[in-house]
């Protein structure tokens, strides 16, 4: 047997510092190489091998797959919803690119196994808003939720044409104390945590009754490995699986909030990301997840405030 050699690309990113550290630790330290284009993470120093890659040059990325003997690639390097709306033609080549070199290199180096995240950004304004189903209309309004489609698309394409083992889940937004928000629209449910615990009032960037599908981190995290330890033929969407968890709006999280921190208030003031919410889905129906590789979320609203204000709190 040959033995696993795994390559995160965007591994300071929210998901890929906790990605990276649960992988080492089953796959051992040394046989999880991290990249980014950025400095190492605070967190990831010392844990394990650490590179500076660009993930679009291709010859780069070429090079190390092939020296270090790379048998999974998790590709996490993504330009999110709202930073993609301020620079649209940089987020479509970004997110695009990068995945189009990953997936060609998997094609010709016979990469085992391809990660890469879709998101809940794929729906638009006409997908069913609640229980929205695995097959639906698809309609993106943002450039994030266009390229994450298109690579949905790609994806899907590499595995029939070429037989590229890559899988994917469409995350909702994820919460999380150990990183910080990258610039997406639900953000703010990471940023109320911090307020509370330091400034004891919030200011919401979207109204209080903007319903969001979350996900706690240590959730995305398993669902992720689950997905990619789960045989091979049980894996049988390969654009990308909706994910659930749970969902709230930000005058329920601040009511929680409240039940452990009780002189903390909210005020709300939308701006240009409330558009964006609004055309996503309140609940996602992640049934085939369930039935193909037997996916089930462990935290709710209760348990994940409770778990993020006492690990803030250290």
């Amino acid at each position: 047997m040959k033995k696993d050699k795994i390559l995160v690309i965007g591994a300071c990113g929210q998901i890929g510092v906790e990605l990276t550290l649960a992988l080492r630790k089953m796959y051992g330290d040394a046989n999880v190489i991290a990249s980014d284009l950025r400095e190492e993470h605070d967190l990831l120093k010392g844990t394990g091998p650490y590179v500076s890659l660009d993930v679009m040059n291709k010859e780069m990325l070429h090079v190390l797959v092939i020296r270090h003997n790379i048998t999974q690639i998790y590709l996490l390097a993504a330009i999110l919803s709202a930073t993609g709306e301020k620079n649209p033609l940089l987020a479509w080549h970004i997110n695009m690119a990068s995945l189009l070199n990953v997936l060609d290199i998997a094609k010709e180096e016979g990469i085992d196994k391809v990660y890469w995240p879709s998101s809940i950004a794929v729906f638009g304004p006409n997908s069913p808003k609640e229980d929205t189903p695995q097959h639906t209309i698809i309609e993106p309004t943002t450039i994030y939720g266009i390229s994450k489609f298109a690579g949905e698309r790609w994806c899907e394409y590499y595995s029939h044409r070429y037989g590229v083992d890559v899988r994917s889940l469409r995350y909702p937004g994820l919460i999380s104390y150990k990183s910080a928000p990258g610039g997406g629209t639900t953000d703010y449910a990471i940023e109320i945590f911090h307020e509370a615990l330091e400034e004891k009032k919030y200011t919401c960037f979207l109204s209080e009754g903007t319903y969001l599908p979350m996900m706690y981190m240590p959730d995305a995290i398993r669902a992720t490995i689950e997905l990619m330890e789960a045989d091979k033929d049980k894996v049988k969407i390969r654009s990308s699986y909706n994910l659930g968890g749970m969902s709230f709006s930000p005058k329920e999280i601040a009511a929680e909030i409240k039940k452990h921190i009780p002189e903390f208030t909210i005020s709300y003031e939308p701006d240009y990301r409330q558009q964006i919410a609004d055309g996503w889905p309140q609940s996602m129906d992640d049934n085939l997840a369930r039935q193909d590789w037997g996916w089930k979320p462990e935290f709710n609203l209760e348990n994940m405030t409770v778990d993020m204000l006492k690990n803030l709190k250290k």
